[in-house]
């Protein structure tokens, strides 16, 4: 494909987006660092997450691990639980992994070339580049959400954006308005337009730096810009969870490490076709552990994950002993302990029904 140059220069366009910054660029918790290792912790934290939700939890993972070497020295684990409620966990193992990574290999300073930070795991081009622009002020583009949905409007871009054609255009527009120098305030800058005045919907134009620059605006397609993704149908797929209570405490055991969710929680629960008995399933399940007692089905629940929907049957079962259940990763909890625990998204929900039970 051809790749098409914007129609004005660029230094124009971060002349003007500077002095905005400088009146109106925000002040956030990670803003005023040079530090690699909390930049990269904010860049980690943000992905696929707004920074509402972020600033505490930023805060508080310092608190519990203040350098790069103490998350590396942390058990999986103990980061995992510390992420909880935060989402998209494949973050938090990647976050400890690339820790360990830059202690071993790097003496725990990170590395200031883009080939070996995209080679640490979680962090592709665009993390990489943040990284480098915030943390060494050196010139690499950025294309996260926010600079993605800037550059669509900019060049009036009439393709899907996550095309493999509008990826190569969108990072051919990123490297031409990178400038030289003052990389650290046009990074910080250009994200803050996306998220405060370039927003997904009703763009507030009237407020724009940059819009005599905007080809979006000029063609009134500000508002239909950046297209939006057709969105893959995802498949269906079903569980029977069991609340096992006694004494009022509930099962819970954690996931193995690796693979998906790994190191979350979750009740006990086992999949089953979309035209087999969930309660027969139940049963099963909960003889597997020695366990005998009326199962009572307290509804269902729906999760969607990135590339399924969960379906989980939630039966509550109270019994008069422990059974078979060993300790190891089963554990009993009651419903406060239980409300403190990384649980995955869809038995999240599934606690829930503990608390709808009981009132």
């Amino acid at each position: 494909m051809r790749l098409v140059d914007l129609l004005f220069p660029a230094e124009k366009f971060v002349e003007r987006l500077l002095v905005w910054y400088g009146q109106s660029g925000r002040d956030l918790p990670w803003r005023n660092t040079r530090d690699p290792y909390r930049i990269w912790l904010s860049e980690i934290m943000l992905q696929q997450t707004t920074v509402a939700a972020v600033s505490n939890y930023y805060q508080r993972f310092l608190e519990h691990f203040p350098s790069v070497e103490s998350l590396a020295a942390a058990p999986m684990t103990a980061v995992i639980d510390l992420w909880a409620g935060l989402g998209y966990y494949t973050r938090a193992r990647n976050l400890h992994s690339a820790a360990k990574i830059v202690v071993d290999s790097y003496s725990g300073d990170f590395p200031a070339d883009v080939e070996a930070l995209q080679a640490l795991p979680g962090i592709g081009r665009s993390t990489a580049g943040a990284i480098l622009a915030l943390a060494f002020d050196q010139q690499a583009p950025i294309l996260d959400a926010n600079v993605r949905r800037v550059l669509c409007r900019i060049g009036a871009l009439q393709q899907p954006p996550r095309s493999t054609d509008a990826e190569k255009q969108l990072w051919h527009w990123s490297e031409q308005l990178t400038p030289l120098s003052k990389v650290h305030d046009y990074t910080q800058a250009i994200m803050d337009l996306g998220a405060m005045v370039c927003v997904p919907r009703q763009p507030l134009c009237e407020e724009c730096p940059v819009l005599e620059l905007c080809q979006a605006h000029d063609l009134g397609l500000e508002q239909q810009l950046p297209l939006k993704q057709v969105k893959k149908k995802l498949p269906n797929r079903h569980e029977s969870a069991l609340l096992i209570n006694v004494a009022g405490r509930y099962l819970a055991r954690r996931r193995m490490a690796e693979g998906f969710l790994g190191g979350l929680w979750e009740f006990p629960s086992v999949a089953f076709a979309e035209d087999d008995n969930s309660a027969e399933k139940a049963k099963f399940l909960l003889a597997d552990f020695g366990l005998e007692g009326q199962l009572e089905l307290l509804g269902s629940v729906r999760h969607t994950y990135s590339h399924f929907h969960l379906e989980s049957s939630v039966y509550h079962v109270s019994v008069d002993c422990h059974g078979l259940v060993t300790e190891g990763e089963n554990h009993w909890f009651s419903p406060e302990k239980l409300s403190n625990l990384a649980l995955h998204g869809a038995h999240k929900k599934v606690l829930a029904k503990i608390y709808s039970k009981e009132k």
